[in-house]
């Protein structure tokens, strides 16, 4: 039973960090005097996220699998994103 609960836990982790990356991605204005502040926060969230999402993916079930690798993808495009913006 713990192996389950560690599973689901690390999902839940991965799925809040993903989360705390589309949010941050959400709030940054580009023409904003905070623009930079902001892209650095942003940056951040989505390597915790990708981080978390590494780690859940090591014994995911398939479903789980399935949406983490979407939330991969995401935060791919959203750091592929933010290096064209650099």
């Amino acid at each position: 039973m713990p192996y389950n609960k560690d599973k689901q836990q690390a999902f839940q982790a991965a799925q809040q960090g993903y989360d705390q990356a589309i949010d941050a991605s959400n709030e940054i204005v580009v023409n904003s005097s905070e623009y930079g502040k902001e892209l650095h926060h942003l940056q951040q969230e989505v390597g915790e996220a990708m981080s978390q999402i590494e780690s859940a993916l090591v014994n995911a079930s398939e479903h789980q699998r399935q949406q983490l690798l979407k939330f991969q993808d995401d935060l791919q495009s959203i750091q592929a994103e933010m290096n064209k913006d650099v």
